[in-house]
């Protein structure tokens, strides 16, 4: 098996298993409208296309970048694998609490234990660093632009929770536990 076979089972594991734990979430009591979920859904979208270059190969387009040793490449497919558990952590940690979209659950609350102590959206962390791998594993322009987006996809729909979030459950108690949690990566500077 090669590395780049190894990633995509990877991916393709976390998705089936991820979609089969959607069943596993509360009641949605309340979500922001106005189609606020567009843009980073469509970024997210042509991410995902440009990082697995779901698109017609034209040699021209494929630029690549750099080629990786199989030291590298495995490596890469140990970081991508370790973002899956961490993000599967997040996703077990929050429970019912879970959400595809930008939510409010029934009896909804602020989690800041667990990989949630660690960065305020430990799910998005670990799906960007999966990304991140994928992409120098694939050493391409067009990926690196793919993980580029999908991180921007994932930065847009963090900053629209947070500010339903902050509506919902109160300011005082959201913005404490910015000043104190960084937002994607871990052991850096809050807010």
């Amino acid at each position: 098996m090669t590395a780049e076979l190894a990633v995509w089972l990877a991916w393709l594991v976390w998705w089936i298993s991820w979609m089969a734990a959607a069943a596993w979430t509360g009641r949605t009591v309340q979500r922001p409208g106005g189609g606020s979920e567009v843009l980073y859904r469509l970024l997210g979208l042509v991410g995902i296309v440009l990082l697995f270059g779901l698109y017609p190969h034209v040699h021209s387009a494929e630029l690549a970048l750099w080629e990786v040793g199989d030291g590298v490449a495995w490596s890469m497919v140990a970081l991508a694998v370790l973002g899956f558990v961490f993000a599967w952590w997040a996703r077990l940690h929050l429970g019912a609490l879970w959400s595809s979209s930008v939510t409010r659950k029934a009896d909804h609350h602020l989690v800041d234990t667990g990989p949630y102590g660690l960065v305020r959206h430990p799910i998005y962390t670990g799906v960007i660093l999966a990304a991140l791998a994928t992409a120098v594993l694939r050493g391409t322009a067009l990926s690196l632009l793919g993980a580029a987006l999908m991180t921007l996809g994932w930065y847009v729909k963090a900053r629209l929770e947070e500010r339903f979030l902050r509506e919902q459950l109160g300011a005082e108690i959201y913005d404490a536990y910015s000043r104190h949690t960084p937002m994607l990566i871990p052991f850096t500077q809050a807010r």
